[in-house]
């Protein structure tokens, strides 16, 4: 065994009911390596990420530390975190009223006596040590995003951590903190820290990553060094086929129609979350997306569109005539859906079963008080299902055991059935794979084809430029210009947003 190796998973096997999630998967973190886990929602990353940080026992194979021969035995997140195993989860786990010192202690040694001082001290010198821009004193909610995933990271520092586990960490940051993470990350390999990089944005893998493992189907496809693995083999890797779906999407794109009828129509609308008036129209068949910096209203403005944010003022006609859209449910009888950016918080009931979630949108049209049969209801759920290709062991799986990309399915699923004839998708592929986003690109390209007008937002100016013919472009809160077909580039987006209210 190499002599640098800290972690060595060998033959590694687990099956849930139904499902194969991994089978004679190997997995090799070096010393002072970052080696990103690439794969698509389903392909078992996150299960043997749980395998190895003691959240699920697996069915067999071993688990080595440190380059001894031997196995030890990971059967709870305590056992890892003894081994010397930390994980920095995308949704941060750490408590946003205590402060960033008491994130860094808590739940570590006996809290009979605590000097306060001397662990104060402690954290500080740790983060400056780290180059964490933060204060041991700072109440932690008070922080960036960016920041509280470096205070978690510092955590695991100081708890001597020696594989750090990073979980889709940027998910949520922009590029400023995505490169302040960046050269933490460095940092820590330099310093000898094997760092397993989990993350759905390929550019990054290639911007700090030396090694890449792609797991397809809860098999393992094979491991590479960063320079013998073109972008393009990658994502073929991941995808287990050639790039025509990705290369076809631009060709299949349609163009703005001026002409087109108008489904939606407001005027001067405005809400409770800081969205100034604004006046905007969405015809029939077209991909219209709003694209902006963080922080630039593109969310509010369309959650004001399906009243999930308090109206506070502005008209609104749909198919020409004047509506009251004061609430979602008012949006939804108007023929409008809405996939909301917080998946979790927002889209899914995560106890409830796919089949449920599913039908969540049309149960509300139809009343509670006139439920689906069963039949009808599983006849419905096994329909979209296989038409997007859901991967679940069954209709009746709680929702929250699927992976990301295919809860997003569900969601999607969801607003299908109710055959909305103005559809709003906010950023519907972050944190999925690229096999899942070019599915639901082209699903948007169909139903645009079919007549339904959509309204697409994404983190990836890319994305928003391979379905979209339209484009408004936003900059503190208000709309700053509008470009479509030829006009359409990252240079013109970047000049717009620029010269907006210059």
């Amino acid at each position: 065994m190499e002599k640098n190796v800290v972690l060595t998973m060998r033959g590694i096997y687990k099956e849930f009911p139904g499902v194969k999630a991994l089978q004679n998967v190997d997995f090799t973190l070096r010393k002072g390596e970052i080696h990103a886990l690439m794969g698509e929602n389903g392909a078992g990353k996150s299960t043997l990420v749980k395998c190895l940080t003691g959240v699920y026992e697996k069915d067999s194979g071993e688990i080595c530390i440190d380059g001894i021969e031997g196995q030890v035995s990971i059967r709870s997140p305590q056992d890892a975190q003894n081994l010397g195993i930390s994980t920095v989860y995308q949704e941060i786990t750490l408590c946003p009223n205590l402060t960033v010192a008491e994130n860094m202690f808590i739940g570590r040694g006996n809290y009979t006596f605590i000097n306060w001082k001397e662990q104060q001290a402690h954290a500080d010198e740790i983060l400056q040590r780290l180059g964490v821009p933060a204060r041991a004193s700072q109440q932690l909610g008070t922080c960036s995003l960016a920041v509280q995933q470096m205070v978690a990271i510092a955590r695991a520092v100081d708890m001597k951590c020696k594989v750090l586990i990073l979980d889709e960490p940027t998910s949520s940051l922009d590029e400023k903190e995505v490169e302040l993470l960046f050269s933490l990350m460095r940092d820590l390999k330099n310093k000898g820290v094997g760092i397993i990089f989990i993350t759905h944005f390929l550019d990054q893998v290639y911007a700090v990553c030396d090694k890449i493992t792609v797991l397809r189907n809860g098999e393992l496809v094979g491991e590479y060094t960063i320079k013998e693995m073109p972008q393009v083999e990658l994502i073929s890797a991941m995808l287990g086929k050639a790039l025509d779906d990705i290369s076809k999407l631009k060709s299949e794109k349609g163009k703005f129609n001026p002409n087109a009828e108008k489904i939606y129509e407001a005027k001067d609308l405005s809400s409770a979350e800081g969205v100034k008036p604004y006046d905007f129209t969405v015809r029939k068949g077209e991909v219209n997306g709003f694209t902006g910096l963080l922080g630039s209203g593109r969310s509010e403005s369309v959650r004001a569109i399906f009243a999930a944010d308090r109206v506070t003022g502005g008209s609104v006609k749909v198919n020409g005539n004047e509506v009251k859209i004061k609430k979602p449910k008012d949006a939804m009888k108007n023929g409008i859906g809405y996939l909301p950016e917080d998946r979790k918080g927002d889209g899914i009931i995560q106890d409830l079963s796919v089949k449920e979630n599913l039908l969540l949108a049309q149960q509300v049209l139809k009343g509670f008080f006139h439920p689906y049969k069963k039949s009808e209801a599983e006849k419905i759920a096994d329909e979209y299902i296989k038409l997007l290709q859901i991967k679940t062991a069954s209709k009746d799986t709680p929702i929250k055991s699927l992976s990301g990309g295919n809860q997003q399915k569900v969601i999607l699923a969801r607003w299908l059935l109710t055959h909305p004839q103005y559809l709003i998708l906010d950023e519907p592929t972050r944190g999925i794979d690229v096999g899942t986003k070019t599915e639901i690109q082209k699903q948007v390209l169909k139903l645009s084809k079919e007549g339904v007008g959509v309204t697409f937002i994404s983190s990836e100016i890319q994305e928003m430029l391979n379905v979209c013919s339209r484009l408004t472009v936003m900059k503190d809160r208000n709309i700053v210009g509008e470009l479509k077909d030829d006009e359409l580039s990252q240079d013109n987006i970047m000049k717009t947003i620029a010269g907006g209210n210059n």
